[in-house]
């Protein structure tokens, strides 16, 4: 999420500009000042408009031809190339363990990060201006926004988008005109998938930027709050299943605390999950076939947000009996925020029966936030797939590119650059995870670790019928243990031989 410099500074001109004239500072401080934040909104933040009342500013869509118009469909061309706009390892229709590599990954672009990215940060204005903005967010500039979307992933040359509401039509002064201009837009979405033979992987509403959402949506302390987020999840769920969506997502960024003094955490889960409940009621009134995904991320914004990490949301769920209605949407960067690694979280959601949708992104180990940088390790991208593949695959969720250009990338050509280095680095998982399988060395050391349970003894412990009792009586005939080598160096070496 990045932060909207021109808004932050409307929100605190009033508090500050009381401030000045309570200290009586003079006229020429208060010119100064003015004058000040005047400059830092018109360079820092691009400009607003409403969605309606084409008078007040241009509104018109105004683009003719491509937008992307020096860049060719990306191909396949191999290891050898050099052609930074192609792909070296990601061959889609090419079958790996008995599928095609598009199958497997069922890669989706994630609309916020690509087309409302602006480089902004907590220190800096932002730094890319493309070509299509034209500096509003009115609704035509939306449905610009939307027709450079499928060209872009028609050229990248993969199946599914990503979206939040807010996203992709513009806020209106009340929820029906909000509801209004999510339609208009959406009415042009479904005309362009249909066109470029596209689909939605996920939607989901965005509860986390509106000052409302302060002390959050489902767990916030205003009841007119929690009504409004319900209100918007509503509407963000029917418009994603008339996109024929195959996932809506929940990522609850505010749903946490900043200090438990002020908080009665017992009352906020509990209508968090109150929350759950009417959405899963909502989707099978709808008939949305989708399913239910829950993102779970330790902190930022909130200091602790309650679905922490992989466990902590199959704790959740179980406890509050929706362990069969949702599954979570793994992102790497969460995970490596919460302490795990991704194959960690990853793991946690297979052995659970929760895996359904995989974040694609990483962290900067050096850099305490999330940075959403698009993942580009190979270990790392071989163990997500060997994740993957033991889940016999990801579908129907996918891997979504919840990823960021650098600050400083600012060339439009950037934009495809960076996903095709993070779908080849997928790839090569693929392949480095498909070599491991085939060649079995490391499975059968696991298997040879563990094999002393292989046993009649080991099966009625795994079987639970064996008590203490019995198993007293076993290590009197047995002795002391004889514990062999984990062989850990050795499956580092067999697992470092295919990268």
């Amino acid at each position: 999420m990045t932060i909207d410099l021109g808004f932050l500074l409307a929100t605190q001109f009033h508090s500050v500009l009381s401030l000045i004239m309570k200290m009586k500072l003079g006229k020429t401080l208060l010119l100064i000042f003015c004058f000040k934040v005047f400059s830092y909104a018109v360079i820092g933040a691009p400009g607003t408009c409403p969605a309606t009342g084409a008078d007040k500013c241009d509104d018109s869509d105004g683009w003719e031809g491509e937008f992307f118009p020096d860049i060719s469909k990306i191909k396949y061309e191999g290891p050898s190339s050099k052609n930074p706009l192609s792909f070296k390892w990601y061959n889609a229709e090419e079958e790996i363990l008995g599928k095609k590599m598009k199958d497997w990954f069922r890669f989706s672009v994630a609309f916020w990060h690509t087309f409302r990215g602006t480089g902004g940060d907590p220190f800096g204005a932002p730094t890319k201006y493309w070509p299509w903005e034209d500096g509003t967010n009115s609704l035509n500039m939306a449905k610009r926004r939307m027709r450079a979307n499928f060209e872009f992933i028609s050229k990248l040359g993969v199946d599914f988008w990503c979206f939040h509401d807010r996203d992709i039509a513009p806020d209106g002064k009340t929820l029906e005109e909000s509801n209004a201009n999510l339609d208009e837009v959406v009415a042009l979405a479904k005309e362009l998938q249909t066109k470029a033979k596209k689909s939605v992987l996920w939607g989901t509403a965005q509860l986390f930027m509106h000052p409302r959402y302060m002390h959050g949506a489902a767990t916030s302390s205003e009841v007119e709050v929690y009504a409004y987020a319900a209100a918007q999840v509503k509407k963000a769920m029917e418009v994603t299943h008339y996109l024929g969506g195959e996932n809506y997502v929940f990522w609850g960024g505010r749903e946490g605390y900043q200090s438990l003094l002020n908080t009665d955490m017992e009352r906020e889960l509990n209508h968090l999950a109150r929350f759950l409940e009417a959405a899963v009621a909502h989707k099978k009134k709808i008939g949305f076939n989708g399913t239910l995904l829950i993102e779970p991320k330790p902190q930022e914004p909130t200091k602790h947000q309650y679905d922490w990490d992989a466990a902590t949301s199959a704790n959740f769920l179980r406890k509050y009996g929706l362990i069969g209605e949702f599954k979570l949407n793994i992102e790497c960067n969460h995970a490596t925020l919460s302490g795990h690694s991704c194959h960690h979280e990853l793991e946690t959601a297979r052995i659970n029966g929760l895996l359904g949708n995989i974040d694609a992104n990483t962290g900067d180990p050096q850099v305490g936030w999330d940075t959403d940088q698009f993942l580009v390790d190979i270990q790392e991208a071989t163990m997500i797939m060997l994740s993957v593949i033991r889940n016999g695959g990801i579908a129907p969720g996918g891997f979504n590119f919840d990823a960021k250009l650098r600050r400083e990338s600012t060339d439009v050509e950037d934009l495809f650059i960076a996903h095709i280095v993070g779908i080849d680095t997928m790839a090569r998982g693929l392949r480095n995870a498909a070599k491991l399988i085939e060649d079995g060395s490391l499975a059968e050391l696991v298997r040879k670790r563990y094999q002393s349970f292989d046993t009649e003894i080991g099966a009625q412990i795994e079987a639970g019928k064996a008590d203490f009792d019995m198993l007293d009586k076993k290590v009197k005939e047995w002795g002391e243990p004889e514990v062999a080598s984990a062989k850990q160096e050795l499956a580092e070496m067999i697992f470092q031989s295919v990268i």
